[in-house]
């Protein structure tokens, strides 16, 4: 995909206040997958959309949930949507729903057909007693590959 006038105005983030805030796009492609309004207490008065970008605002710059700039809605309540929300497995789905729409605009199936595990091992001390099927001389170390699209990297995931 070459640049245009077009697409550069849809990755453009000039009119946001942080780098890190949603675009309209982004915000449609989550903003379905966030839990609705309860049916018992009062009725919801904060931003959602305000509360992902005072998260996303956290995950980049690394403050504290205290040095949240006060153009957010207050430190409390976006700690509490985030804890809820790691809670029920959101943040999981949310990662789904963007890695099979990536896949999709690539044009690939949404789901991966095929993953890679691959496994080594590796030479230890040889301090401590006898261990394992092979006298504790080696230790078996397990590696699942797995493609992260939506940045265009690869991750290696070790499993001991």
């Amino acid at each position: 995909m070459g640049w245009t006038d077009f697409t550069r105005g849809q990755y453009a983030r000039r009119a946001r206040r942080y780098a890190g805030d949603l675009t309209d796009r982004e915000w449609g492609l989550i903003s379905s997958c966030l839990p609705g309004p309860r049916r018992l207490g009062r009725p919801r008065s904060t931003d959602l959309r305000e509360v992902v970008n005072a998260l996303l605002y956290i995950a980049t710059t690394g403050c504290q949930w205290r040095m949240l700039p006060k153009d957010f809605p207050p430190f409390t309540t976006v700690q509490a949507y985030f804890y809820e929300w790691r809670a029920i497995g959101l943040w999981g789905r949310i990662s789904h729903r963007l890695v099979m729409e990536t896949r999709e605009l690539e044009g690939r199936q949404a789901s991966p057909s095929a993953g890679v595990i691959d496994s080594q091992s590796v030479k230890t001390t040889e301090s401590g007693g006898v261990a394992g099927y092979d006298a504790g001389k080696t230790r078996q170390t397990a590696f699942a590959l797995t493609s992260r699209v939506a940045s265009g990297t690869s991750s290696l995931t070790r499993s001991d």
